[in-house]
């Protein structure tokens, strides 16, 4: 068996642990969250790091909704963080956000936006007047966390460009706490964060695909017992297990998963409809994970799948130097998360070549965990061709 593949013992070592609390790598205790019986179903919470923000183990990723109703339903039923970007949907997000909560109580509700540099980078008065178009889109004087969007690596994460502007935003009182992001390396870029002494919240790709990256839940605990807090987003890993969405993952079980770490404190599926919506929900008052959960989950691990863990083995492999995991979460975003608009706008973001492996006959490039790098990108490169106008 590869290592793209979880091992049966280990999986269920994992399994036990997350739903009898056995052991210390995912153990779900007391002082981590406050739980009840399932007869009452109260709401599990966590406290996100020093921040002294408590929230519901459940919040919301509204990247791909657009429909206030969705806002209005989570709110309603008890979702207290809504998290957000500067790019999500070319602003369009923010301003759905801005326009929900303008009437409701301010300490009602917990509101993150992010900031993406591009590719090049950008100054800190840059990145500033980013933030001032977020807030005035989000019609609030400032959010409750602000992030710096998908940091890759040490260098990018302790930018001193980015660290000033995270400062003077906070200084400003336009953010009350300060995060970083990140999709790939995380365990590089968690480490970073806690280093810092600046970051008060970390929000990185986790889900059981990740069950066996050590350094990961290493970074995850370190970051906890240094006060930071922890969301986490991906859980779903990427949703389906094929382009053709025959195979789901058990999106309900993989949330589960992700939740049994007490290092997580909560994490922001995303959801489009009522009915994701409530199945998401269902695991704020219960994360035990039944048998045919664990299979379910054991059995999707087994797969290739759409999601890409980012552990940046591909770097140097590619003659052409191409951005792999951009593009690898790009396939993702189309194929899993049927979001051909966000896919576009990631690959857009690259300045790829027109055809980017016109140089090549065959791909080079070797992924630890299966995935066949040079097909993919052939696949999704084309997606440039569509005017961005006709994808949703």
């Amino acid at each position: 068996m590869s290592e793209a593949k979880l091992d049966r013992r280990h999986f269920l070592r994992l399994g036990a642990a997350a739903t009898a609390g056995l052991t210390t790598a995912v153990a779900f205790t007391p002082e981590n969250a406050r739980a009840s019986s399932k007869a009452d179903k109260k709401i599990i919470t966590r406290k996100l790091g020093n921040t002294g923000i408590e929230l519901p183990i459940v919040s919301m990723g509204v990247m791909r909704a657009d429909n206030p109703n969705i806002l209005k339903a989570a709110y309603q039923i008890g979702i207290k963080h809504f998290d957000t970007a500067h790019g999500y949907q070319g602003g369009r997000n923010e301003e759905m956000v801005g326009e929900f909560f303008k009437d409701k109580p301010r300490d009602s509700f917990i509101v993150s936006t992010k900031i993406h540099p591009d590719r090049e980078g950008i100054s800190t008065e840059k990145f500033m007047e980013m933030l001032d178009i977020s807030l005035k889109r989000l019609q609030m004087d400032h959010v409750d966390i602000l992030y710096l969007h998908a940091a890759r690596d040490k260098d990018y994460t302790l930018d001193p460009r980015y660290l000033a502007a995270l400062k003077q935003a906070k200084a400003e009182g336009k953010a009350k706490h300060l995060g970083v992001t990140t999709h790939s390396n995380m365990a590089e870029v968690i480490n970073a964060a806690v280093d810092s002494k600046i970051y008060e919240v970390v929000l990185t790709s986790y889900n059981f695909r990740l069950a066996k990256d050590e350094e990961l839940h290493k970074a995850l605990k370190r970051a906890n017992e240094a006060g930071l807090g922890i969301i986490g987003m991906k859980n779903m890993a990427g949703g389906f297990l094929d382009k053709e969405k025959q195979k789901p993952v058990n999106c309900k079980a993989a949330l589960k998963w992700a939740l049994t770490n007490p290092d997580v404190h909560t994490c922001i599926p995303g959801f489009t409809t009522y009915e994701m919506l409530m199945e998401n929900w269902s695991v704020a008052s219960d994360i035990n994970l039944d048998a045919k959960e664990m299979s379910d989950l054991q059995l999707a691990s087994n797969e290739v799948g759409l999601y890409c863990q980012g552990c940046q083995s591909c770097n140097g492999q590619c003659p052409e130097n191409l951005p792999i995991p951009d593009l690898m979460r790009s396939y993702m975003y189309n194929y899993g998360y049927s979001y051909p608009a966000k896919a576009y706008e990631t690959v857009a973001a690259l300045s790829l070549p027109e055809n980017p492996c016109a140089n090549c006959d065959e791909c080079t490039v070797t992924c630890p965990n299966g995935l066949n790098v040079g097909e993919r990108v052939a696949d999704i490169a084309r997606i440039r061709n569509i005017p961005g106008e006709f994808l949703v």
